[in-house]
């Protein structure tokens, strides 16, 4: 399996939400998936504050992995 080396690390805080996240990032909250599935915490949009995230810096290696 690949890695995905390039990435942010990122302290969730208190009421925010994946999508946000994606959209302050990546400029589409369509993307919380990315940051969820690199963070290995499977597919909520909320989580408690302190959760420690994995956020990808180039999109375009997260979609040549994934095809």
């Amino acid at each position: 399996m690949q890695q995905i080396n390039a990435r942010l690390e990122y302290i969730m805080q208190e009421g925010e939400r994946l999508d946000i996240i994606a959209l302050r990032r990546y400029k589409n909250p369509d993307y919380w998936w990315i940051i969820a599935a690199a963070s290995g915490i499977g597919w909520p949009l909320q989580l408690p504050p302190g959760t420690i995230l994995a956020i990808p810096r180039d999109l375009n290696q997260v979609f040549s992995y994934i095809g």
